[in-house]
Parts: C-alpha cells; sequence; structure tokens
C-alpha cells in the first residue's frame, strides 16, 4: 500500500463522516435557506482539512464556497457543487443507509461524496507532501450547478484561468472511470404563431401552428447524427385548445447533445433559422447552447496518464470514457484548460431513488486525487 493510500485508508471513517453531514444538510438548487446552512457545514469541514475559506456572494442565489491551500508549483483547481435535485425532506423518503457496503442518501453520488473525497485528499496532501512540492490549490462549491450554473459561471471561469489545471468531482463512470469527454448542450424553445378558425365551418381561414410545428419537428430531428456524436430530442410538443379550433399557438421544447465544438454554432444556426412552410405562420426560437462540450484534447489526456499512473502504484487500471451528460468541467475545458472530470464518488443512481455510493472506493479516490496533486507539483 502506498504512503498515500495508507493515509486515505486512515482518513475513511473522516470521510463518511462529512458525507453524512453534508447529506443530512439538504440542499435543494432552489431554496436559498437549505443551502446557506448546506455552505456552513461546508465550510467548516474545509477548514477542518486546512484550507482558509470564503464564502463568495452572488445576489440572488445562495452564496458560493471558495476554500484554498497554500502550495509553491503551480496551482490546481477542484471543482464542486453542493445543491443537489432533492427537496428538503427527501432524506425521509432516502435515509443514510449502508447496505452491503454501499452509502444511500439524497445527493450522496452528485454530489457530496465527491466533495468529501476533494477535502480528504488534501486532509492527505497537507500531512503527506512538503508545501513547497504541491501546487496551490483552490476548490470552488457553487450553490447552481443543477440549475445552470448562472449566477457561477463567471467566477468559475476567471478562477479557471488563474489555474494549470482543473479536477471536478463529479461522479465516476459507474465501476470507476474518469470523464475525459463530456457533450455540450443545448435547450430549445421553439413556438409557432398561427392564426386560429373553426376547424369545421371555416378551416381555410385559419393557419394551424401545430401542423406547422409537426412539420418543423422533422427538420428538427434530422438534424441528429449519431456518428458524431450530436443528438436533437423533442422532448415537449403542446399546443392547440380544441380539435375544432385552428391551433393558433404550439411550442416545443427541444434538447441538443454536441460532441464537438465544431457542431454547436452549426445547428445552433440551424435552429434559430427555421423557416415555416406556410407563410402566414411565424416561428420564434429562444434558447441557445448553454453548456459547450468537454473535448479530450492533449491536455485532458495528460491529466488522465497522470492519474492513471496513481491508480497503478497500487495495482488498479483506471479507466476513463465520455458521457453524454454535463458539469462544470464543460466551461473551464472549453477556455482551454487542462480538466479532468469524474473524480467523485463511484457508484449508481444520480437523480435516481437508488443513489448510492459505494464505501470502499473512498480513499481509493481521495488517494488518487492526493496522487494528481504530487504529480502536478512535481511536473
Amino acid at each position: 500500500m502506498t504512503p498515500l493510500l495508507a493515509a486515505a485508508e486512515r482518513e475513511r471513517a473522516w470521510t463518511i463522516e462529512r458525507i453524512r453531514a453534508l447529506v443530512q444538510a439538504e440542499s435543494p438548487s432552489t431554496d436559498r435557506a437549505a443551502l446557506d446552512r448546506c455552505a456552513a457545514v461546508l465550510t467548516a469541514q474545509c477548514r477542518e482539512a486546512g484550507a482558509t475559506v470564503r464564502r463568495e456572494p452572488a445576489g440572488t442565489t445562495a452564496d458560493h464556497v471558495v476554500a484554498e491551500w497554500p502550495g509553491a508549483r503551480g496551482r490546481a483547481l477542484f471543482v464542486g457543487h453542493f445543491d443537489t435535485v432533492w427537496p428538503v425532506g427527501q432524506i425521509a423518503r432516502m435515509p443514510l443507509a449502508v447496505v452491503d457496503g454501499r452509502l444511500h442518501g439524497p445527493g450522496v453520488l452528485d454530489m457530496k461524496a465527491g466533495l468529501a473525497v476533494a477535502l480528504t485528499a488534501m486532509k492527505v496532501a497537507v500531512a503527506v507532501l512538503p508545501v513547497d512540492t504541491r501546487p496551490a490549490v483552490t476548490l470552488l462549491a457553487t450553490s447552481d450547478e443543477e440549475v445552470g450554473s448562472g449566477s457561477s459561471r463567471a467566477l468559475l471561469e476567471s478562477l479557471a484561468r488563474a489555474h494549470d489545471a482543473v479536477l471536478v468531482f463529479e461522479p465516476a463512470i459507474p465501476g470507476g472511470a474518469l470523464k475525459t469527454a463530456r457533450k455540450g448542450v443545448g435547450e430549445f424553445r421553439v413556438t409557432a404563431h398561427g392564426i386560429s378558425s373553426h376547424a369545421g365551418a371555416d378551416p381555410g381561414a385559419g393557419a394551424s401552428a401545430v401542423h406547422e410545428l409537426a412539420r418543423q419537428v422533422a427538420v428538427l430531428v434530422a438534424l441528429a447524427d449519431p456518428r458524431v456524436g450530436r443528438s436533437v430530442n423533442v422532448g415537449v410538443f403542446e399546443g392547440g385548445t380544441r380539435s375544432n379550433v385552428v391551433a393558433e399557438t404550439a411550442h416545443a421544447l427541444v434538447d441538443v447533445r454536441v460532441s464537438r465544438m465544431a457542431d454547436a454554432a452549426g445547428v445552433d444556426a440551424a435552429i434559430r433559422g427555421l423557416r415555416a412552410a406556410d407563410p402566414r405562420v411565424r416561428l420564434e426560437v429562444q434558447g441557445g447552447i448553454n453548456r459547450p462540450p468537454m473535448e479530450r484534447t492533449p491536455g485532458v489526456a495528460r491529466l488522465f496518464d497522470l492519474a492513471r499512473e496513481v491508480a497503478l502504484t497500487w495495482g488498479e487500471d483506471l479507466a476513463e470514457g465520455a458521457t453524454g451528460g454535463a458539469s462544470d468541467g464543460n466551461f473551464t475545458a472549453a477556455l482551454g484548460v487542462p480538466t479532468l472530470d469524474g473524480l467523485g464518488g463511484v457508484g449508481d443512481g444520480p437523480h435516481a431513488l437508488h443513489e448510492h455510493v459505494i464505501m470502499d472506493y473512498l480513499p481509493r479516490r481521495a488517494a488518487l486525487v492526493a496522487g494528481l496533486v504530487a504529480r502536478l507539483g512535481s511536473a
């Protein structure tokens, strides 16, 4: 067992207790009071792990938490979030429970275990690595990732530009693989404005928004190309009032995913360029690409290679993969800052009732990150 892994194993109980405390501090994205309570818990934990901490005001939303550890050889940014998709009270339906080595609870995998892994990694790094051999580390824990990172994106990007590498503590791919690529995400609302009329007495006087939007759905779906990782999904289609009324309005909500930055602008332009087949119908397009793709650049690949070297020191052959979901790592990677994602808990069920983290992986994840810190300091 390596010194870093041995140190992380000694902190296993500390890690699990930090996860429990964070999960018990339920923190849905839309509840500022709950988020502030969770931020207070996290702030205290950062100080326990040896950091200096500040709360970063975010206007009308809850504060973000910024923790810093000193170092002398470069700068690394840790990224996570403490908001969850679960409402206050969900813990009564999904109580914290250990079953077959798995810790269950709302937000335990996405991503309060990841925050505890980050803190344990730095606790270990501070104890084992001399300060003059490691990079300065900043942890940014945001309060709004699950709802689009609207209040935190500028802070995230500003910090990322001031650091040499970004490590993101979102959950691993089930089985433990790290994430070296993520799809970019676009959300669009396409609205058709037609002319209403009586469907029986005078159908020709009307221009159906529903009929026009149905034609546009076929155009939208044709933009997908799975060969290059581009998908288009019309998830909502609503319009009209009654079957005997030619519909005056209809709208569709469209989800777009792209694997390559080069595709993002083209898809955006194609959707904004939709033209009605019926000239009496007006189309309105709102939304856009809100998260760029995280592509597997040479910098990302180099970070993964360093992580794999660390894991091999205790005999683990670390894998990598891509995912269709997005994270704040999409933003940092798009800036050109080398970014490695999926360094958080290993488990399954994010946003689902069976959400859990596998406890035996926790020391290995913390040691992996501490080892990355050491290698970044010597790179």
